[in-house]
């Protein structure tokens, strides 16, 4: 059975930091890519960060240089932290396996609310 909870969301003026976990289930988890999606209101549901078994990691353009993912393979969590936080990044944050789509089991995903 396929389970991700996600939490750690919250109001946090611009330029504010926050870290998103997410405990995923051991099937979904073990030997995949994992990462971080986002659904603002009114758009569609966009791939953020991802971070392979190995830790190799990659970005959303939109993102580098102020959101970092990791991984505890030990702990089947994958962690967004997330600093220099603006308003367009206000969104629910989810964490499925890279790629997911409307066919895969998501959580409830984290609410991240930007603004001051």
């Amino acid at each position: 059975q396929v389970q991700l909870v996600e939490s750690g969301g919250g109001l946090v003026q611009p330029g504010g930091s926050l870290r998103l976990s997410c405990a995923a289930s051991g099937s979904i988890f073990r030997s995949n890519v994992m990462g971080w999606y986002r659904q603002a209101p009114g758009k569609q549901r966009e791939w953020v960060a991802l971070i392979t078994s190995a830790r190799n990691t990659n970005y959303v353009n939109s993102v580098k240089g102020r959101f970092t993912i990791s991984r505890d393979n030990a702990k089947n969590t994958v962690y967004l932290q997330m600093n220099s936080l603006k308003a367009e990044d206000t969104a629910v944050y989810y964490c499925n396996k890279v790629p997911a789509g409307a066919q895969n089991t998501w959580g409830q995903g984290t609410q991240v609310t930007v603004s001051s």
